[in-house]
């Protein structure tokens, strides 16, 4: 059974930072790209970032790039997300995925796995 564990989320400041851990099993995780999603109530889940199978290419949507750093260490089964300089509109639940047949896709349909998500919430 495949499971994906978010963790890490929390309440900070803005300007802070917070890193966020995905935990995978049941799965060979070498094989899939990894990719980072968030939403918030009343949107639709939107693209953070995204890691190619070994880490050497990864994809950061706009709102994040300079900010955010993802990251995956294959032999924890595990990916990261670093993020710096939260500001209150990166406040949302954050859900990682995996994606076996596409690389590091933008587009949620890419994604075989989710985890459950980890929340978010920036104050000002």
């Amino acid at each position: 059974q495949v499971q994906l564990v978010e963790s890490g989320g929390g309440l900070v400041q803005a300007g802070g930072s917070l890193r966020l851990s995905c935990a995978a099993s049941g799965l060979t995780f070498s094989l899939y790209a990894m990719g980072w999603f968030r939403q918030t109530p009343g949107k639709e889940r939107e693209f953070v970032a995204a890691i190619s199978l070994s880490g050497g290419y990864n994809n950061y949507a706009d709102s994040v790039k300079g900010r955010f750093t993802i990251s995956r260490d294959n032999a924890k089964k595990t990916s990261y997300l670093q993020m710096n300089s939260l500001k209150p509109e990166d406040t949302a639940v954050y859900y990682c995925a995996l994606a076996r047949r596409t690389g590091y896709s933008v587009y949620e349909h890419d994604y075989d796995y989710w985890g459950q998500g980890t929340q978010v919430t920036v104050s000002s």
